[in-house]
């Protein structure tokens, strides 16, 4: 192969990964979106917080059910045909979400929009993994995780410039949709083959290969989620103001969002595994600090680092699990970290909440404190930092 032909697939190659993380871009947005949306209208028919929980976890329950679908899907129909038609099928449900209105039909709705933006997620991920180049998968990586949380961050600030009421916030979803399709037909070419008629790993199969992999991904997933939840109320509980602790989440997304790269590019020049383990240890650490710095200024740059490290738990690893595998066993393994994402998202924040009713409100640093703790000794007692 001489040179141009060298740079003409080295470029193929990087407009599929900006095709790739565009859908995901449009997709985060949408999801973003839909969830503050769907509360406020229910909050709007009188409907109690805890029915509003419970619809929305609805969602999450969908993404687990779906998880160990995805690599038969992907070879059935082709990853391309799977991520085009759950693309199509999301717009379809969403809309049918804008028509009814009904919070008891709501909780089959939003079970299977889980079911059918699980895959277009997975999918896309698992592309931009496998074309992400080795020596460059850090940075592609943190770029890929800063475009989800900004896409995430974005979806609440569409509401601003239509409201939360009638269609108009639904078709901005329904538009998002529709154009995470467009995004992947115009790289469908260029996306690499998932389908193989060799070896097949299956989501259970794949878990018993990286058990470790996917203990961070519960311990980063049900973090995140324990923090948006319950941070505001360990706030409360220092006599801090609502508009200081939704600042305070602020400054933590931002510090997500503005981090993942250098992350990235610290796993190049690292390994992401010993990446993973500062994160998080220094993790460990914000919990040790938050009850001493939450009425301190100190408080704002720790929750910032807060933020970045945490989430790049799972940043660090998504690159380390593009090291590692390979075809079938890749797409098994985003399935499985999203169904992880799931579980830790579900399991962690009830956990977290119960252990602030007994030991009083520090029993939230205290509960993701001790959970990032057995997630680093394991990783040692492992000798897998090295």
């Amino acid at each position: 192969m001489d040179l141009a032909e060298t740079n003409r697939g080295e470029r193929m190659q990087w407009a599929a990964i900006t095709g790739v993380i565009a859908t995901v871009s449009v997709f985060a947005i949408a999801q973003g979106l839909s969830y503050p949306l769907l509360s406020f209208i229910l909050q709007r028919q009188g409907v109690s917080p805890a029915m509003i929980g419970l619809s929305a976890a609805m969602t999450p329950v969908g993404f687990i059910v779906s998880s160990p679908l995805i690599p038969a899907l992907a070879r059935r129909f082709g990853a391309g045909r799977t991520a085009l038609t759950c693309a199509a099928l999301s717009a379809i449900v969403l809309a049918l979400i804008g028509w009814t209105q009904n919070v008891y039909l709501w909780f089959p709705l939003r079970f299977l929009i889980g079911v059918v933006t699980n895959p277009l997620y997975v999918l896309s991920e698992t592309w931009v993994i496998a074309l992400a180049p080795p020596a460059r998968r850090g940075r592609v990586m943190g770029i890929y995780s800063t475009v989800i949380s900004a896409g995430f961050a974005a979806g609440p600030l569409c509401l601003l410039a239509v409201g939360t009421e009638g269609w108009p916030p639904f078709l901005v979803g329904i538009a998002a949709f529709v154009f995470c399709g467009a995004c992947l037909t115009l790289v469908m070419g260029r996306l690499p083959k998932f389908d193989e008629t060799g070896h097949r790993v299956s989501v259970m199969g794949f878990m018993p290969m990286a058990w470790l992999l996917l203990s961070a991904v519960v311990v980063a997933a049900g973090f995140e989620q324990a923090v948006l939840a319950l941070l505001p109320v360990y706030g409360t509980h220092y006599g801090l103001a609502e508009a200081r602790m939704s600042a305070l989440l602020s400054v933590m997304i931002a510090g997500n969002i503005a981090m993942q790269v250098p992350l990235g590019l610290l796993a190049e020049r690292l390994t992401a595994r010993l990446v993973r383990f500062i994160c998080v240890s220094l993790t460990v650490l914000g919990c040790v600090l938050l009850p001493a710095l939450i009425e301190t200024p100190l408080t704002w740059p720790c929750v910032f680092i807060w933020g970045a490290v945490s989430y790049g738990i799972y940043t660090m690893s998504i690159i380390e699990l593009g090291d590692r595998f390979t075809g079938s066993a890749l797409v098994a393994g985003n399935a499985a970290f999203s169904l992880m994402w799931g579980v830790g998202g579900i399991a962690v924040p009830p956990l977290a909440g119960g252990a602030m009713d007994i030991l009083g409100v520090d029993g939230l640093p205290i509960t993701l404190g001790a959970i990032c703790l057995v997630l680093a000794v394991t990783t040692v007692l492992r000798r897998r930092i090295v």
